[in-house]
């Protein structure tokens, strides 16, 4: 039996009485010890008795647990021991109105099953912007970024309360399942630039954050400022970079060559979505995990995406800017560029962590 499900919002403000009245609510509403249901895509939490080494829980049905926290410990340490992950800890600081830090007896409600999946709220609703990269320097023109400014748009993440989550999070999000932060955000690099292992990735392994390099594999290993696949070994073992696919020639995909029949044209395709896939997944010894396309140049038709399809592709990046809402096609996600010549300003701007209701993409 369901137990009900009070708004969190307001009991925060209104002081623990209340709290513990809903805990009174979830605790009555079922005769019975409440069913063991894990949160999506998480382990079950540990069956453990009302009180434990360190707060007490109040209260728990399948969607909720009530509970009491003691002096020293954080919502990453509670979200670390309920749900299974300390990364989830702004699910219990939304539940509870938006809270930062924990006051010690002061009820916390920590939500064990997603609360906002949609990221839906008054008057407006959740985008996801996933930033492209292409190469870090003085070479290159516009497409490349200097490594200061990188490093200070990565910094200026961290400590603005960004989440910069992994390119595979957006799956259960765009299937109605998983909640993202609210402010979350996906850095991705085209085309496999060595400078994206000298430069960026030791800021990202300084700050601990995500990203995916789509490298077309004609281009890897070829010398001159291609990366190496030592180098994409190293990345992807790091758990940090994800190694996906970017075609194997970069040949625009929408485009046919002189004399390709429509026959020649589906073969090409396939050479140019499960050979790179298949060649990634051997060098790196990731069998299965290359299911994440970026199109060259952004470009995709009918015949493509019914290709990447075949091939098991599950998320396909464009170049066309914007956040991607709950609603957005999965093949089809938008992706905007980060240019040299954009100060920090103009990254700030590129940010669309949310669109007003009625507002045009």
């Amino acid at each position: 039996m369901t137990s009900p499900h009070p708004n969190p919002l307001p009991l925060r403000g209104r002081g623990g009485k209340i709290l513990l009245a809903a805990a009174a609510l979830v605790l009555s509403a079922c005769t019975t010890a409440p069913t063991s249901t894990p949160p999506l895509n998480e382990p079950a939490p540990a069956k453990a008795a009302a009180t434990t080494a360190t707060g007490e829980v109040l209260a728990r049905s399948d969607r909720m647990v009530i509970y009491s926290p003691v002096a020293g410990e954080s919502l990453r340490g509670i979200a670390a021991r309920l749900l299974g992950s300390e990364d989830r800890d702004w699910q219990i600081s939304e539940a509870n109105g938006g809270v930062t830090k924990v006051d010690p007896g002061q009820p916390l409600i920590v939500p064990l099953k997603p609360m906002n999946p949609a990221g839906v709220r008054a008057g407006s609703f959740q985008t996801v912007p996933i930033l492209c990269y292409h190469r870090l320097g003085t070479v290159g023109g516009k497409m490349a970024v200097s490594p200061g400014n990188f490093a200070a748009q990565m910094e200026w993440l961290a400590k603005n309360d960004y989440r910069v989550i992994k390119l595979s999070q957006l799956g259960g999000y765009l299937d109605g399942k998983e909640p993202l932060p609210p402010k979350a955000v996906v850095i991705t690099f085209d085309d496999g630039y060595e400078s994206v292992y000298k430069f960026a990735y030791p800021v990202l392994r300084k700050l601990g954050l995500p990203a995916t390099m789509f490298v077309y594999t004609d281009f890897v290993g070829a010398g001159g400022d291609a990366v190496s696949w030592p180098q994409l070994v190293e990345m992807q073992a790091s758990g940090l970079m994800d190694i996906q696919a970017h075609s194997k020639s970069h040949r625009n995909l929408i485009e046919r060559v002189s004399g390709e029949n429509e026959e020649r044209y589906k073969r090409a395709l396939d050479a140019e979505t499960a050979g790179p896939r298949d060649l990634i997944e051997s060098k790196l010894g990731t069998a299965g995990q290359v299911r994440h396309y970026a199109y060259p140049y952004g470009d995709a038709n009918e015949l493509v995406l019914d290709t990447l399809t075949r091939q098991k592709y599950t998320l396909a990046v464009t170049v066309n800017p914007g956040g991607n809402a709950f609603y957005a096609q999965p093949l089809m996600l938008r992706r905007t560029m980060i240019f040299g010549d954009h100060d920090l300003e103009a990254f700030k701007a590129r940010l669309q962590t949310s669109r007003r209701i009625g507002q045009t993409p």
